[in-house]
């Protein structure tokens, strides 16, 4: 009875520990997506006074500037994949993923510190496009890395449970740095804001990688590729090389490089139209206060996150493709309208944002669990951060700055409607051909899911 007694005692104290485990590697690689997108929070909600600030010409010639500054990051994302990816798949998950938090906190707080084009000239907005590559290059190891960390270290049939917190994150981080923005300005107002208080939250990014750093460092890498390697231990050292070089990974492993980049498209462009770009088209196209621009998209933010840890779960039991399905029909379907009833008041503004939204979380709940997934263990840090960050560099970043210009030359308020419907139907595409991972082990070398 003793016996039995100690040795329950023990299985519970070891899952209590185990559970522990999970709960810090999620909050470690959930803080970097939070840090993140923190900054592209902050940065798309105080567009209008950094564009003042620190860029000359007309309001639109600024604001058309400052997009374009916020699209240029992008372009550098997939170099820093193809430097962070292979490096994490080499030297371990958690290693990488230290450096890269700290290097895109320290570039967002020197943002904040950048003095105006009033008292430095073209200098002001030379040095915000070095640091915003140099987020860019960061960002590049971040996501692939945090969402490869967090999915190896999840239960197979909890996956999507947990990536979702993954996202959760990201809509914290974006709500969080947005609420800054929106609580500095009313606290602050315009005039304030404009000469110094838009640098305020900046400021912030500082402590957020410091705590990323700390958790990041104290964990030990994921114990899918902790068995990698030590199974990996007898094999060649050019084998064990060659596994992760940009070569060999185009020509073993096109095909989920391919799918992965056509299912970004549709997340991406539906993301950064959604958050990075709607504050500026409510304000300047639907004609709506400074204030009600930033607050609808927060409230509809707000409301998305309490719903996908819930579509996460869904994806566990259902599979990941009958969400996408969901998500990216349901988008097609509803993007005109919804883009219409924005136009038709304060209430139409949040009915609408608040649709496409919800109709959005089922992509944003699931792609931490089924991204990493496409690819084996060997090429999996590398394979998604290269991936992924290419496809998003072309058509997720320079969604709001393409957006402004295609009104701008047609007229056409349902511009972004239309570009959602077309990257929802290129995802389509690519959804027929990926393989169901639900559920499915992520151990080994072959890809998970394939007999």
């Amino acid at each position: 009875m003793g016996y039995a007694h100690s040795h329950a005692w023990e299985g519970e104290a070891e899952q209590r520990q185990s559970t522990s485990l999970l709960c810090r590697a999620i909050a470690a690689s959930a803080l970097g997506n939070a840090t993140e997108w923190f900054d592209y929070g902050i940065y798309a909600y105080g567009l209008t006074y950094i564009s003042a600030a620190l860029f000359p010409g007309s309001t639109a010639q600024a604001t058309l500037f400052a997009l374009a500054t916020f699209a240029i990051s992008f372009l550098v994302r997939p170099l820093g994949g193809l430097f962070w990816g292979p490096l994490g798949d080499r030297l371990g998950r958690k290693q990488v993923l230290a450096m890269t938090i700290i290097l895109m906190s320290l570039a967002t707080l020197l943002v904040g510190l950048v003095p105006t084009y009033a008292h430095i000239g073209w200098w002001a907005p030379t040095l915000l496009i070095v640091l915003r590559m140099i987020q860019g290059f960061s960002t590049g190891g971040e996501y692939g890395g945090a969402a490869t960390f967090m999915a190896e270290y999840a239960p197979d049939h909890k996956r999507g449970f947990c990536g979702s917190f993954l996202e959760f994150a990201t809509l914290a981080g974006f709500s969080l740095g947005a609420l800054l923005m929106l609580g500095c300005s009313v606290v602050l107002g315009n005039t304030a804001m404009h000469d110094w208080g838009w640098r305020l939250p900046f400021l912030i990014a500082a402590p957020l990688g410091l705590i990323g750093f700390y958790l990041r460092s104290k964990l030990e890498d994921t114990p899918v590729f902790v068995e990698l390697e030590r199974t990996s231990r007898t094999d060649k050292p050019s084998d064990k090389q060659s596994c992760v070089t940009l070569k060999a990974l185009i020509a073993d492993y096109w095909r989920p490089l391919v799918l992965l980049g056509g299912l970004v498209v549709a997340l991406n462009v539906v993301n950064y139209v959604l958050l990075a770009y709607m504050p500026t088209f409510m304000q300047k196209q639907l004609g709506m206060s400074d204030n009600m621009s930033l607050l609808v998209p927060l409230i509809g933010m707000l409301t998305m996150m309490v719903f996908l840890p819930f579509a996460g779960t869904f994806s566990d039991r259902v599979g990941r493709k009958n969400v996408w399905w969901f998500s990216l029909v349901g988008l097609f379907v509803a993007a005109i309208p919804m883009f219409l009833l924005m136009k038709h008041g304060l209430a139409g503004a949040l009915i609408g944002f608040s649709v496409l939204g919800l109709l959005y979380v089922p992509q944003l709940a699931s792609i931490s669990a089924m991204f990493p997934a496409m690819f084996p263990t060997q090429v999996r840090y590398a394979g998604m951060a290269i991936a992924y960050n290419v496809s998003t560099s072309i058509f997720g970043g320079t969604a709001p700055m393409v957006n402004e210009w295609l009104i701008a030359r047609t007229g056409n308020v349902l511009v972004p409607a239309y570009y959602m419907m077309a990257a929802c139907a290129i995802g389509a595409l690519a959804l027929i051909f990926v393989t169901e991972t639900s559920g499915c082990s992520l151990r080994g070398r072959g890809i998970p899911g394939k007999a």
